[in-house]
């Protein structure tokens, strides 16, 4: 039915194998809005759209003895979708990036395949279980509402909870997919820190880009030129 009826299909779902079983049969573009604990595509392109506007020479080659960053990432990756494609997508700016932290209760909250292409990228990588403890010497703090630890999601408890008396290094930012609990402190909102903000804003304008490349209609965007000739009566008529 989706191959009779749909140009696309954009697909949320609770199991982690779903795109793969969709895919067996699906003759038009899929779109993964996020695939049980496997991954969240979409949300790490607005991630990372927010972090080039936040920071534009992430774009570019780093220049001879430019500083890495240092990401701090509280959650599981091996396990949680929204953290998992964050880190997944840093790769490709691994050339930018010195150090990557993850605040976890899990010893191990990376799984395999994650390890393996970190260790591929040549990212120094390190799990802790106190985000207050390299707080200091972050540069990028992505957080998320709840941790999965064993078979079933909770809370995050004290250890993992940020407000504006927490020492966070002056130029860092927060990012942050969204909705919160407790962990995000509204007293960040209105301090520098906050890219969260720019982050759900931007997610409108990447998801309306992706479907317009992957629908092909970017030749039938209005050239800016033809704009800048529409004045205000005449769009209206």
């Amino acid at each position: 039915m989706f191959n009779a009826y749909a140009d696309c299909v954009i697909m949320r779902h609770t199991e982690t194998t779903a795109p793969e079983q969709i895919l067996q049969n699906l003759r038009i573009p899929l779109i993964n809005a996020g695939n049980g604990s496997g991954e969240h595509p979409t949300q790490a392109l607005a991630d990372w759209f927010a972090l080039l506007k936040w920071n534009p020479l992430l774009a570019s080659p780093p220049k001879p003895g430019s500083k890495r960053m240092n990401l701090g990432i509280l959650g599981t990756p091996g396990s949680m979708r929204a953290v998992k494609s964050f880190l997944l997508m840093s790769l490709l700016f691994q050339d930018h990036i010195g150090k990557v932290t993850v605040i976890s209760e899990m010893a191990d909250p990376f799984g395999e395949d994650v390890i393996e292409r970190l260790t591929a990228a040549n990212i120094d990588y390190e799990v802790s279980n106190d985000v207050r403890e390299h707080l200091p010497e972050l540069d990028v703090i992505y957080m998320n509402s709840i941790a999965f630890l064993g078979d079933s999601y909770k809370n995050m408890d004290s250890r993992f909870k940020l407000n504006s008396d927490s020492p966070i290094k002056k130029s860092a930012v927060i990012l942050h997919p969204l909705a919160r609990l407790d962990e995000l402190d509204t007293s960040l909102d209105k301090s520098p820190h906050n890219l969260y903000f720019s982050q759900a804003h931007g997610a409108v304008f990447i998801r309306q880009a992706l479907l317009m490349a992957v629908l092909g209609r970017f030749k039938a965007l209005p050239n800016l030129a033809d704009l800048n000739t529409i004045s205000p009566t005449s769009s209206s008529s």
